[in-house]
This record gives C-alpha cells, sequence and structure tokens, in this order.
C-alpha cells in the first residue's frame, strides 16, 4: 500500500535552479521547444527515446518527455548511476554533489493538475522503457511495488525495476508545488 501521503521526487543540477525559480520546471520537450540551456543529468539516449519513441498511452498522442518526470523514492537508481559516474551512456560525471532533490505531494500534485485539466500519469516501471504501461487512475497506486520502492537494497532485478516506477506531469511543474529541495550526501554502496 503507498504511503497515506506519498512523496515524489525529481532530481537537478544545482546549476538549473536560477531559472526553475522563475517558476516553471519544464518537460524535456519543452526545454528543447524553448531552447532553454540547461545542465543535462540524464542519459541522451533515453531522452530522445522517450522524447520520439515512447507514448503516455492513457493520454495518446503525448510522449514521455512532454511530462515532467519525478520518482516515487528519495534515493533513484538514476541517482546512483549519476554518483557512481561510470555508465557508458552517460556523459555527466560530476557525482552526486550539485544534485539537488525536489520534493512535493503526490496527491497535491495530481489535485492540482485536475483542476487545471493538466495531464498527469504513472508507470509501474521506469518510464524511458519499451515496455512500461502508464495509468492515470489513482486506484491503480496500490499496485506500485511500493516496498521495493522503499528498498535501500535493490540488487534484484524486479526490484531495481519497480524502484524506477514515476510520476509525470505534462508540460510544466510549478515551482510553487515543490515543499522541499536540499542536497544530500553521497549514497554508499547500494543504498537508494
Amino acid at each position: 500500500m503507498p504511503p497515506n501521503r506519498p512523496k515524489i521526487y525529481h532530481i537537478t543540477h544545482l546549476e538549473n535552479l536560477p531559472q526553475m525559480l522563475d517558476g516553471v520546471i519544464w518537460s524535456d520537450a519543452q526545454r528543447l521547444g524553448r531552447n532553454l540551456d540547461c545542465k543535462i543529468v540524464g542519459m541522451s539516449e533515453i531522452k530522445r527515446r522517450r522524447r520520439e519513441e515512447l507514448e503516455v498511452e492513457c493520454h495518446p498522442g503525448t510522449m514521455v518527455g512532454d511530462y515532467v518526470p519525478f520518482y516515487f523514492c528519495f534515493r533513484s537508481v538514476m541517482l546512483y548511476l549519476l554518483h557512481k559516474g561510470n555508465h557508458p551512456d552517460l556523459s555527466y560525471r560530476e557525482g552526486q554533489t550539485p544534485i539537488v532533490h525536489l520534493e512535493a505531494d503526490l496527491y497535491d500534485v495530481i489535485d492540482w493538475a485536475d483542476f487545471r485539466r493538466r495531464p498527469w500519469a504513472f508507470s509501474k516501471t521506469n518510464a524511458g522503457a519499451g515496455y512500461t504501461r502508464f495509468f492515470s487512475r489513482l486506484d491503480i497506486l496500490p499496485e506500485l511495488n511500493w516496498q521495493a520502492i522503499a528498498a535501500t537494497d535493490w540488487r534484484d532485478s524486479m526490484a531495481k525495476e519497480s524502484k524506477q516506477a514515476e510520476f509525470l506531469l505534462h508540460q510544466e511543474f510549478p515551482w510553487t508545488m515543490v515543499s522541499i529541495f536540499s542536497l544530500k550526501d553521497e549514497p554508499k554502496g547500494l543504498s537508494c
């Protein structure tokens, strides 16, 4: 079962904060369309696939890259990859130290989006994988593997896959919905 008030987490580079403080965190598609200069911490090929190939089928005609992505866990698999800095598809090599963690309340974000008729969705696994399915109904939220999401040891491939579940908000995320932002210490081992 999900926590009473699930939190969602977005990670970004510290250098991106000044433009976010103007009021909006943009999706990758919006970032490119607006020609914004950002410090990219993700994998370029996965970002391209999310923009060009992976449709969010519960909102036909929209792609994963049209959405601002959030994890349900504070210490994500991607964060660990950034910390290690040795993945061959990752050009970012600065480690975790300049990474900022933004936290928001899931239900507050959904209320905000529903009031504005802004599409939102979530996946049970990595939203960048070709086999992922997307949902926009809260009654499916308990089906996420919350034990894996909260796990600090995710060497098991199923736990690792479930830990990568994502929440997506279409086009933009308002800075006013961020409840906490912080810099955290480096993860140890496989801790997440």
